[in-house]
């Protein structure tokens, strides 16, 4: 009936990133995993791994990183590579063979670990910026002109001859043909 409320109030806990990708059990994947959100891999996956947000190693997953760099790791399954997040949890099923550099670890009873742990203050995991996507062709990167004409094709990357500007445009006969490359949309 009479409680003394507490001057400051107690602090929530950060809730977990969001899973956005997933790579089965039964997939296998190699190569190197770049960018932004949560993954969380149920099959094999063998190559680098730069994750601005949560990965984790499912029951069923196994991995191998030379370094896996992430904000927060959760491994359930398997993981072969040295481990550099903010923070670190290995469940009861997890295996890890490699070194942990974190500000924060938990393990569940039964965990698995085999390398050292380093604890720091803070961690610097200096995440390069994902890779720019190949730009879409030239049709579908500009948007149409006032004209009402279609944009024109990009010239190929290879280096080519450059031909002289004619001098003037010939006049337009009635049916004409265009270049290739060129488009001009029906009205």
């Amino acid at each position: 009936m009479f409680r003394r409320k507490n001057a400051s109030p107690e602090k929530e806990a950060a809730p977990l990133p969001r899973i956005t990708s997933v790579v089965a059990d039964g997939v296998s994947l190699s190569g190197r995993l770049h960018g932004a959100g949560g993954v969380r891999i149920e099959g094999a996956f063998d190559g680098e791994i730069e994750l601005d947000g949560l990965f984790v190693i499912g029951p069923t997953g196994r991995v191998t990183c030379p370094q896996l760099r992430a904000r927060h790791v959760i491994i359930a399954g398997a993981m072969r590579g040295d481990i550099l997040a903010e923070r670190v949890e290995i469940r009861a099923n997890g295996r890890v063979w490699g070194n942990v550099t974190t500000a924060s670890m938990a393990t569940e009873e039964g965990a698995f670990l085999r390398g050292q742990i380093q604890m720091e203050e803070k961690v610097e995991l200096q995440l390069q910026p994902p890779p720019a996507a190949d730009a879409a062709p030239a049709e579908e990167a500009s948007p149409t002109p006032a004209n009402g004409e279609a944009p024109q094709a990009e010239a190929p990357a290879e280096p080519a001859a450059p031909e002289p500007p004619p001098a003037e445009p010939p006049p337009a006969p009635a049916e004409e043909k265009k270049p290739a490359g060129k488009f001009k949309r029906k009205k």
